[in-house]
């Protein structure tokens, strides 16, 4: 996830581009850039680092100039840094481009330009678009970047310029947002309206394959076809403070509804008809031969590694341990030759995560690592890494990236089972399609928001719940009590269903909540039993069960039920409904949902 401006009009365009950068800083933050046309030329600045530095840069002198685009980056495809920094510029300098979202196939396309003659300066997928619109480029700039668009697979939103047309701004989007905003004799292009809101509430909500010409006279809007489409102007009722949100009132809510979108830019480019294919990283290296794996992680990434435990175990047939960081690094671990250590975390700073990594590092073990966050200490120094497009997250509580490291395990073990054929191809296969569905089934999960709500409303008052599961259900029981006392400060705690009379039971008493998840079939009796335990002894069960798996719908007072599903891959649908309940638990009760106390995003000391 990055960020977009653009302004063209008769006004100075540097200190717009800025402000409206300032105001998209929540979707990137590690390098910054801006592009601008003054008389007839391009002028191009870009610096790594917070949007500060590029303004430390400009020192207040900047080219008189009326139209120009800027960016601020959230990494994907190459470190932060100065090259990488957008926007990218074509051989001659004369075509600037910022884009949004992953091309997919831009290492094919990178190598045939590269046939062509053109010489490339970065490590990015955006340079490649850069580089087609100069090939194509004919004295039409809307032309030359259709003719482009028409090779490229993958997601964007993408502004361009041009030094020999300097009075147009050409946007296109696909999968990635963009607004247009209108105001006096002036335009302006956006990611989110945030940027622009300051300036005007009349915008144009571009939808997938539509073009948008900005000129000083107005704009053209096009479909994918290059016919002109009417758009309804649309006006924003928001305050600032909301449209940052999303028009959400916390930015966990926002995350939480954003994780279609996050699960399908971490799954594109990862599979291959029905095959998974990690197109954009060589994992040969860390995983021939491997015998044993090791997952280590913290907090909510060690639940997406107690998932992950369970998935290469049964997918690929390899033993695996997983561990807390913070006891692992102190553990005198019996390792193999040929052991596999994966760290798991969504911003690569944390500190025990990484303090396991180095020390497998100094005994000679490779390490894959799974992170969000590009150059990050994590993707340094492990061996290889698998990165989730999450973009970036707000809420300490972490929503999106736990979804979208889960759908990584997945992959991973799929991809293990390939290699060493333990699954038969027809089962693999048959995988792959239900995860290429996944992102939709959430999305009729969160349509269904308003139901976890209502739930929430009633049990708002409760001082302390419990949340059972067998198998795959207990792995997600452990994340849902998490997200509980982290935002709501509910006390909650998770307990696998079969341990109930060796202890758990003596904390049941009338009208204590207990969260049952239902969704494993093999274990559907033996968790029912569990249900009626704690009703025996007067709790009340909110249950989250599944399209046809029967039986919880007898015993709950309250009851989710999503979509059907294989039980090897209910724990990405089954978190969602756990994720809202917490949230509106919060909400209900006045919490800073956003930034719970005592808690930080990133865990950096011991």
């Amino acid at each position: 996830m990055c960020g977009i401006t653009g302004y063209i009009g008769y006004n100075e365009a540097v200190p717009v581009i800025i402000d409206g950068l300032k105001r998209l800083e929540y979707r990137g933050y590690d390098s910054a850039g801006i592009a601008v046309i003054q008389e007839e030329r391009l002028w191009l600045l870009k610096k790594e680092g917070r949007l500060e530095r590029l303004e430390g840069m400009l020192n207040g002198s900047h080219p008189r100039s009326s139209l120009g685009i800027g960016h601020t980056r959230w990494a994907t495809h190459g470190v932060p840094s100065d090259d990488n920094a957008h926007p990218h510029t074509d051989c001659r300098g004369r075509i600037a481009v910022v884009h949004n979202g992953i091309i997919e196939n831009f290492a094919g396309l990178r190598r045939w330009l590269e046939r062509e003659g053109h010489r490339f300066s970065s490590e990015t997928d955006t340079e490649v678009l850069a580089h087609l619109v100069e090939h194509h480029y004919h004295g039409s700039l809307e032309e030359a970047v259709r003719r482009a668009l028409e090779a490229v697979e993958g997601s964007y939103a993408l502004a361009v310029i041009c030094a020999d047309e300097p009075d147009k701004i050409v946007a296109v989007r696909n999968q990635s947002p963009l607004v247009v905003g209108v105001g006096e004799n002036e335009y302006y292009l956006a990611s989110d309206i945030p940027a622009i809101l300051n300036r005007t509430r009349k915008v144009y909500l571009l939808e997938d394959r539509e073009m948008a010409v900005l000129t000083r006279d107005g704009v053209a809007i096009s479909n994918g076809e290059g016919k002109r489409v009417a758009k309804d102007m649309f006006t924003v009722t928001w305050s600032a403070e909301a449209a940052e949100k999303g028009g959400y009132p916390h930015f966990m809510i926002k995350e939480i509804m954003e994780q279609p979108r996050a699960l399908r830019d971490t799954l594109r480019g990862r599979i291959q008809g029905g095959r998974v294919e990690f197109s954009d990283v060589d994992l040969d290296c860390c995983l021939d031969g491997v015998e044993n794996v090791f997952i280590v992680a913290c907090g909510t990434a060690y639940h997406a590694g107690v998932v992950g435990k369970h998935v290469i175990e049964q997918m690929a047939r390899l033993p695996v341990e997983v561990d807390i960081a913070s006891e692992f690094r102190y553990r005198d671990v019996l390792w193999r030759d040929k052991s596999l250590l994966i760290v798991i975390s969504q911003s690569g700073e944390t500190a025990d995560t990484l303090a396991a990594l180095r020390e497998a590092k100094k005994k000679g073990i490779k390490v894959l690592a799974v992170t969000n966050v590009v150059g990050s200490s994590v993707a340094r120094e492990a061996d290889r890494v698998i990165y989730t497009w999450a973009g970036p997250e707000i809420a300490v509580a972490s929503t999106k990236a736990y979804s979208t490291q889960l759908l990584v395990m997945y992959l991973l073990g799929l991809y293990l089972a390939q290699k060493r054929g333990t699954l038969p191809e027809e089962v693999i296969a048959s995988t792959v399609r239900e995860l290429r569905g996944i992102a939709d089934k959430v999305e009729a999960i969160l349509e269904k928001a308003g139901a976890v709500e209502a739930i929430a409303e009633k049990y708002a008052a409760t001082a302390s719940t419990f949340f059972i599961g067998r198998g795959l259900d207990y792995a997600v029981a452990l994340e849902g009590a998490l997200k509980l006392k982290e935002i709501s400060y509910v006390h909650a705690e998770a307990y696998a269903a079969g341990e109930l009379k060796h202890g758990t039971l003596a904390l049941i008493e009338e009208g204590v909540p207990v969260i049952a998840i239902v969704t494993q079939d093999e274990l559907q009796d033996k968790m029912i039993s569990n249900v009626k335990e704690v009703k025996a002894r007067g709790a009340e069960v909110i249950g989250i069960g599944k399209e046809g798996l029967t039986g919880i719908e007898e015993e709950a007072d309250e009851l989710f039920v999503i979509p059907g599903e294989d039980p090897l891959l209910t724990p990405m649908l089954t978190v969602v409904p756990l994720q809202l309940f917490a949230y509106y638990m919060a909400v209900k009760r006045g919490c800073d949902v956003d930034k719970p106390r005592n808690l930080a995003k990133s865990v950096t000391v011991e």
